[in-house]
C-alpha cells in the first residue's frame, strides 16, 4: 500500500486545557478560550491542516460550547478546518448539531468538520439530563439520525431516544457534504460502526505503541469492503509536544502531563503515575514529544506502520503556559510537517 505524501493531512487538537502562566499561577478560563483562539490563528498562519477543540464540561477544560470558539476562528482564519476533537454526540442533538455546523461552514467558507464520539468523560449526561444506563443505544441511535442527516435530503426516522421524524428538513442547507469522522479508542464494535455508516475513522492513540491499532485499521477496511464501499479515510489522535531540543520539550511537558494523568486517574482509580511513566510513553508509547526530528520521525514511522491519511496531534496535555503552546505549534507547523512529508517519499510503502 503506497502512501503519497502530499495526501496525507496534519491537524492539531485541544480540550482547552486550562492553563498556568510562566509563573505557575492559573489563568482564568475565559483567558483561556481567548488563547486557544491564538492559538487557531497560528496554525493557520504556519500551514497546519486542521485545527480542532474538543467538548467537556468540567474545571479543568475550559471549552463546553466548541462551535462557538470555531465561530470566533472563522473570521479570523482563511484557510484551515475547523473541526471538533470531539462533539460528545451522546447528549446532543444530531439535528441541533447539524445545524449549527452549517452555520459554522457558511461563515468560514466551507471549512468546518465533525468528530464525533461517545467522550472520555459523562458530565455531559446528568447535566443534560440523559441516563448513564442509555450510554451505548444514545450513541448508536444518535449516529444514525446523524448519518441521515448528513445526506442533506428530508430526514425520516424512528428510534428510542427521541421523539420521529417523518420528511423532515433541516435548516439551513449545506453547499456541500458536512466531512463527519467517528472517533473511537480502539473497541472493535466501535470500529464496524463508523464503517457502517460510511463514516471516516479517527483513532485515539493515548497510551502504548501505534502499531498496536494496526488490527483496528485493518478492520475497518475489511469491514468497509464487506458492507460494500471503498476505502474510507482513518486518522489517529495523539498527544505531545515540541520544543527547540528533545530534553526541553520532555522537562516542558513532564510535570503537566504527570498532574493531568493524576488528576484524571484519581477520578477513575489508577495508580499513581510519574516520570518513569511518562518517559516510556515518550520513547516508546503513544507521546509525541521532543525537538523536531525527534517527533518528525516518530509520526513518519505511525504513519507508515497504520498506512493512516491523517494525523492530528493533541498539543496541549495538561495545564501548559500559553506560550509553549505556540512555539509548539510554530516547530509542528513549520519543521515537523514539511521534514515527516519528506520522510514518508523516502519510504512511500508499508512494509
Amino acid at each position: 500500500m503506497s502512501i503519497d505524501p502530499q495526501s496525507v493531512t496534519f491537524g492539531l487538537d485541544t480540550f482547552g486545557d486550562v492553563t498556568v502562566d510562566l509563573a505557575g499561577e492559573p489563568v482564568p478560563a475565559a483567558q483561556v478560550i481567548r488563547d486557544v483562539v491564538a492559538q487557531g490563528e497560528l496554525a493557520d498562519a504556519v500551514g497546519i491542516d486542521h485545527f480542532s477543540v474538543g467538548e467537556h464540561h468540567r474545571p479543568d477544560f475550559a471549552i463546553s460550547a466548541p462551535d462557538m470558539v470555531l465561530a470566533g476562528l472563522a473570521s479570523r482564519t482563511s484557510r484551515i478546518t475547523l473541526g471538533t476533537a470531539v462533539i460528545v454526540l451522546s447528549s446532543d442533538d444530531p439535528i441541533r448539531l447539524y445545524e449549527r455546523f452549517s452555520t459554522l461552514d457558511a461563515l468560514s467558507g466551507g471549512r468546518a468538520e465533525l468528530t464525533v464520539g461517545r467522550g472520555s468523560f459523562t458530565e455531559s449526561f446528568p447535566l443534560f439530563g440523559f441516563p448513564l444506563q442509555d450510554y451505548e443505544t444514545l450513541f448508536e441511535e444518535k449516529l444514525d439520525l446523524l448519518s441521515e442527516v448528513l445526506t442533506g435530503e428530508p430526514v425520516t426516522w424512528s428510534g428510542t431516544t427521541r421523539a420521529p421524524l417523518r420528511e423532515q428538513s433541516v435548516h439551513p442547507p449545506m453547499e456541500r457534504r458536512l466531512p463527519t469522522w467517528v472517533a473511537v479508542g480502539g473497541s472493535p464494535a466501535s470500529v464496524v460502526r463508523a464503517a457502517r455508516h460510511r463514516l471516516p475513522l479517527m483513532l485515539a492513540i493515548i497510551g502504548g505503541a501505534a502499531e498496536r491499532f494496526a488490527p483496528y485499521v485493518d478492520l475497518f477496511h475489511q469491514a468497509g469492503e464487506k458492507l460494500g464501499h471503498g476505502p474510507l479515510p482513518v486518522g489517529v489522535h495523539s498527544p505531545g509536544h515540541l520544543a527547540a531540543d528533545d530534553r526541553t520539550a520532555r522537562a516542558q511537558l513532564a510535570p503537566h502531563w504527570i498532574h493531568n494523568r493524576n488528576e484524571i486517574g484519581r477520578e477513575r482509580g489508577w495508580g499513581p503515575s510519574g516520570i518513569a511513566e511518562f518517559e516510556a510513553e515518550a520513547s516508546h508509547g503513544a507521546l509525541y514529544v521532543g525537538g523536531p526530528e525527534t517527533v518528525a520521525q516518530k509520526i513518519a514511522r505511525t504513519i507508515t506502520a497504520l498506512g493512516i491519511d491523517r494525523f492530528d496531534l493533541k498539543y496541549a496535555n495538561g495545564p501548559m503556559p500559553h506560550e509553549q503552546l505556540m512555539e509548539s505549534i510554530e516547530l509542528y507547523g513549520t519543521r515537523v510537517i514539511p521534514r515527516v512529508r519528506e520522510l514518508l517519499a523516502e519510504r512511500p510503502s508499508l512494509p
